[in-house]
């Protein structure tokens, strides 16, 4: 069965934030109206510059699919956690403005976009001659033909075991710095050793969570920083 999570939360008096999680079940109808990848839930599309790991600077258009159930109390994204609130786009309109755009690489980001089947958006931008990326939690089952996998894992719903070693890169955020530093080395071991692996300060926390993870990085220098540079500059 192919479930969906709604995720609902509630601040509570030290500022952290609690989840209850109510799981939906989508019926046949409703797995029907993404016609098996041809359309997708979309947040949002623009053309900017890549801001974070191994990529930073890079020119690239974004696409932005709705529908996780992840549910990271850090999310800076929270509009995409519900996939029925958004358009669905035909990946043939997607890639005509990709097109308009004059990009030659493309990320897809959400949400957890594994959560859909993205062949169909591949073939069809590849078309083209385009870089393909992908950023994922590793969660599901990757779809699709990609020159770049960006895996973003996340504790509470570990990457699947086939991903780790298709990786390019590992970027585990830090938030609970002891507590994440330990697991981002645990996920460290089961990728290839071709992988390039981030640590990336959360945002929220960077102030105190940034030179903490600095300190780690010149003792253990397997790891580079990664940083939300996109936020620093003000785009998108």
């Amino acid at each position: 069965m192919f479930y969906a999570y709604i995720l609902v939360f509630s601040k509570i008096l030290n500022k952290n934030y609690t989840f209850a999680a109510k799981t939906i079940k989508l019926e046949q109808k409703d797995k029907e109206i993404f016609e098996n990848g041809q359309k997708l839930p979309l947040i949002d599309e623009f053309y900017t510059v890549q801001g974070e790991a191994f990529h930073t600077g890079l020119a690239a258009y974004f696409i932005r699919i709705g529908g996780c159930d992840i549910g990271c109390r850090w999310c800076d994204t929270k509009i995409s956690w519900s996939f029925d609130t958004h358009r669905l786009a035909d990946v043939k309109e997607i890639t005509e403005n990709v097109l308009k755009s004059k990009a030659d690489t493309i990320v897809v980001t959400g949400g957890e976009p594994t959560l859909y089947q993205l062949a169909p958006l591949c073939s069809e931008i590849k078309k083209h001659n385009i870089q393909m990326h992908i950023e994922t939690s590793g969660a599901y089952q990757l779809t699709g033909e990609w020159d770049w996998i960006c895996l973003s894992p996340k504790k509470q719903t570990p990457p699947r075991d086939e991903i780790y070693q298709i990786a390019n890169e590992l970027k585990v955020i830090i938030y609970n710095v002891a507590e994440d530093l330990k697991w981002a080395e645990e996920e460290a071991t089961k990728v290839s050793r071709n992988c390039y692996l981030y640590l990336q300060p959360e945002w929220s926390r960077r102030k105190i969570n940034t030179p903490l993870v600095v300190d780690y990085i010149k003792k253990h220098t397997k790891w580079k920083l990664s940083l939300q540079t996109h936020k620093y500059i003000n785009i998108k």
